[in-house]
């Protein structure tokens, strides 16, 4: 059964530079757990430029992986360790990268939890950026319950 949730998300993000840049939002999204695998999807905003995108995102023992459709479509999997490729679809054109993921913590139970991932963009070889990727799920709290103690 899909849970209704809230997603916190706070992305950081850096180039050749020292200067890191941070993104942080919170959005409504759904989201399951059967024990072993935790699935959950939202809409993207104007927020994060990929606004009329949908992200779902699979979290397994062995690796996530993070599916777009909409304006943007992608499917990138991570693997701490591994280097994997994807394609990245936008209305502008396509772009084969890669990913090198250098860890991945998750902490999910049926109720949430937090998921967080560190990796290395590349393309052609080339470092574009190296990246944080932090998801905190929350249950959103039922009708009729008394949020007020």
């Amino acid at each position: 059964m899909m849970n209704d949730v809230v997603i916190s998300i706070r992305t950081v993000h850096s180039c050749d530079t020292e200067e890191e840049d941070y993104l942080d939002f919170t959005t409504d999204g759904l989201y399951t757990y059967d024990g072993e695998v935790g699935c959950l999807s939202y809409l993207e905003t104007e927020v994060t430029g990929m606004e009329g995108t949908r992200t779902s995102v699979i979290v397994m023992p062995d690796q996530v992986v993070v599916d777009r459709d909409g304006m943007i479509t992608s499917r990138m999997i991570f693997r701490e360790g591994d280097k994997t490729s994807f394609l990245y679809n936008t209305p502008y054109g396509t772009a084969t990268m890669n990913i090198s993921t250098r860890r991945i913590l998750r902490d999910l139970d049926e109720h949430g939890g937090q998921v967080e991932i560190d990796y290395v963009v590349d393309m052609e070889h080339t470092i574009v950026t190296k990246n944080k990727f932090r998801l905190d799920i929350t249950e959103q709290k039922q009708m009729g319950e008394n949020q007020y103690g």
